[in-house]
């Protein structure tokens, strides 16, 4: 009935497997686990060989990408409903797969579980990531999807297969960030409505202040590329906040104002967040700023 499907990349994922594969073998229900390695390092490559006791375990000799990955277990999968959850997921939950196949018989076509975070402060090297997902990430969720907010996380949901064959991640985003965001959106323009339950894991990896703040500069580098792709959707420019807020204030005509500002100030923010001093209004117009920047010079590559 369900296929746990985990992309993995450098990370030890024996623990996850073993607590997975625990919960799928008291099941009633067909199951099983496959996990494909991006070419990760030979070290963690050797770690989770042992892994292939319980699971479908299959190693790339290319690094493919986060989106194309998540396409492969189309390939590998035996049943009609695909899990995807991220390799730095912690089960938190001993009913974390009955939940899922219980939510089946909602005809839902695709079903998400969330994510939360431990409610311990970090160390100071790692309170920007941890401040950011606590206060914009970690909400209640809707029973449907609202699109407005347009914040589908790929990182645990479960999708029915014949679906997934139909709406793929775009495999032409090859770095990091957004090929969810693209990905919820082509469900939305299929008039796909998404299940929230409550059903979430732990996320068991924070990054480094400068590892999240050098991530979101690569995500906004994506969210760009995408962008483009689509022609700029006035569709998707609106259900993506930051795309929203770059074209209003082009609008105004306030874009060279700000990114003077940001040209000015965007070394000194950065060292502030880089140091733990975290404040995210800072952190968003450093987003922006890193927005308007890549577009301009984006724009006076095209016209030299």
């Amino acid at each position: 009935m369900i296929s746990v499907c985990i992309p993995v990349y450098n990370f030890d994922v024996r623990d996850l497997i073993k607590s997975l594969h625990s919960q799928c073998k008291n099941l009633d229900y067909k199951s099983e686990i496959i996990v494909i390695d991006d070419c990760s390092d030979d070290s963690f490559r050797k770690i989770n060989s042992e892994i292939h006791l319980i699971s479908k375990y299959i190693q790339l000799d290319e690094n493919i990408g986060r989106a194309r990955i998540r396409n492969l277990f189309l390939q590998y999968s035996s049943f009609d409903y695909l899990l995807f959850i991220d390799c730095d997921s912690i089960i938190i939950n001993s009913d974390f797969i009955k939940n899922y196949v219980e939510s089946v018989s909602t005809n839902s076509d695709v079903i998400v579980g969330g994510r939360i975070y431990p409610q311990t402060k970090p160390e100071r090297n790692k309170l920007l990531r941890w401040k950011y997902c606590i206060l914009r990430e970690q909400k209640p969720q809707p029973d449907n999807f609202d699109y407005k907010k347009m914040h589908f996380l790929s990182n645990n949901f479960l999708i029915k297969k014949s679906l997934f064959e139909k709406i793929r991640f775009d495999e032409r985003i090859t770095g990091y960030g957004h090929e969810d965001t693209l990905f919820a959106y082509e469900l939305k323009k299929s008039g796909v409505v998404i299940k929230y339950i409550s059903n979430p894991v732990m996320n068991g990896e924070l990054e480094s202040n400068e590892e999240f703040i050098q991530k979101t500069e690569k995500s906004i580098d994506n969210l760009k590329l995408i962008l483009e792709f689509l022609i700029f959707d006035k569709d998707f420019i609106n259900e993506v906040t930051l795309l929203k807020n770059y074209f209003l204030i082009k609008r105004w005509k306030l874009e060279f104002i700000l990114y003077l500002k940001w040209k000015l100030l965007h070394s000194v923010i950065k060292s502030f967040l880089e140091k733990g001093l975290v404040n995210l209004f800072l952190f968003d117009f450093y987003k922006i700023g890193y927005l308007i920047h890549i577009m301009r010079t984006s724009n006076k590559t095209k016209t030299s």
